[in-house]
C-alpha cells in the first residue's frame, strides 16, 4: 500500500460520508477508504485518529501529515492540496454564498434526515435488517434480529430517533431545506453562479437518503423502510427532488480504479 495516498475514514451509509467521497471522486484524488461498519465502533476511532481535536465522528481524513474531523473540513483542506477542479467559486461573493449554503444543509438538513431515516428504519426490521446485512460486518450480520436490536439501541441512544415528535420536527426541517433548495435555484441549475459547486455537492449529498439517487450509496431497486417511503412519495415530482437525482447523474463520478481504493473494513 502507497502510505502517501490520503486515507478516508468513513461510513458506508452516511450522508456525511457521502459528501467527503463525492469530493474525492470528483477531483479524482487516489486514495485509500476504511470503512467502520459495526455500529458505534466509529466514534472511539474517531477520538483515537483526531485525539488532538477530539473529534467523535466520521468521515475522518488522513491527508499527509494532517488528520481531519468533519466533512466540511476534509473539503476545506482537499480544495487548498488539490484546487482543480474547484468546488469553491472563484469570485468571492459566490464562495461566500456557497460556503453559507454548505452550512445551512449541513446543520438544517443532515441531522434531521439521518433521524428521521433511523427513526423509520427503527419501525421497519426488515428493512433495518437488509441494511445490516448490506453494510455490516458478516458476523454481525449473521446475528440477524439481534442485530438489529443492537443498531436501534445504539441509534436510539446516539441520535434520539424513537421519538415520534422528534421525527415530526424532522420531518418539518427536511420540508424546510427542500423549500431552501428550490428557492435557491429558482429557474437555475445551479445553487450559486453557472457552475457546480460545494453548495450542489453538499445539498445533494444530504438530500440523498430521501432520494436514494443512482450513484448514491444505497441501491435503487430496494424499497426504503415503509414510513420514509410515505414521506417520499408525495415529494418525487417536486423540483427540487429531481433536482438531486440530476445532480447526481451529471457530477457524481464514481470511485474508478485511479480514483479510490476500497481498503479492508473494522
Amino acid at each position: 500500500m502507497n502510505d502517501s495516498r490520503p486515507t478516508l475514514w468513513h461510513i458506508d451509509i452516511s450522508h456525511y460520508s457521502e459528501k467527503a467521497r463525492w469530493t474525492l471522486d470528483y477531483k479524482e484524488v487516489p486514495h485509500v477508504r476504511r470503512a467502520v461498519t459495526i455500529p458505534g465502533a466509529h466514534i472511539p476511532a474517531a477520538m483515537w485518529l483526531t485525539r488532538s481535536t477530539g473529534n467523535f465522528t466520521f468521515p475522518v481524513l488522513q491527508l499527509e501529515e494532517r488528520t481531519i474531523g468533519d466533512s466540511t473540513e476534509i473539503i476545506a483542506a482537499l480544495e487548498e492540496r488539490f484546487p482543480e477542479p474547484a468546488l469553491y467559486p472563484a469570485d468571492p461573493e459566490q464562495r461566500r454564498r456557497a460556503l453559507e449554503l454548505e452550512d445551512f444543509f449541513d446543520e438544517e438538513l443532515g441531522p434531521h434526515i439521518r433521524l428521521l431515516a433511523f427513526h423509520e428504519l427503527g419501525k421497519d426490521p426488515e428493512r433495518f435488517e437488509a441494511v445490516i446485512k448490506r453494510s455490516g460486518p458478516a458476523s454481525l450480520a449473521r446475528m440477524s434480529s439481534g442485530a438489529v436490536s443492537y443498531a436501534r439501541t445504539f441509534t436510539g441512544l446516539r441520535f434520539g430517533v424513537r421519538s415520534e415528535e422528534a421525527a415530526e420536527r424532522a420531518r418539518g426541517k427536511v420540508l424546510t431545506a427542500l423549500d431552501r433548495l428550490e428557492a435557491e435555484l429558482g429557474s437555475g441549475e445551479y445553487l450559486v453562479g453557472d457552475s457546480f459547486s460545494i453548495a450542489d455537492l453538499t445539498a445533494a449529498a444530504l438530500f440523498y437518503p430521501l432520494v436514494v439517487p443512482e450513484g448514491g450509496p444505497l441501491p435503487t431497486d430496494e424499497p426504503g423502510p415503509k414510513g420514509l417511503e410515505r414521506f417520499r412519495a408525495p415529494l418525487e415530482e417536486r423540483p427540487g427532488y429531481r433536482w438531486v437525482k440530476e445532480t447526481f447523474r451529471r457530477h457524481r463520478r464514481p470511485a474508478g480504479a485511479a480514483a479510490a481504493t476500497v481498503a479492508s473494513r473494522a
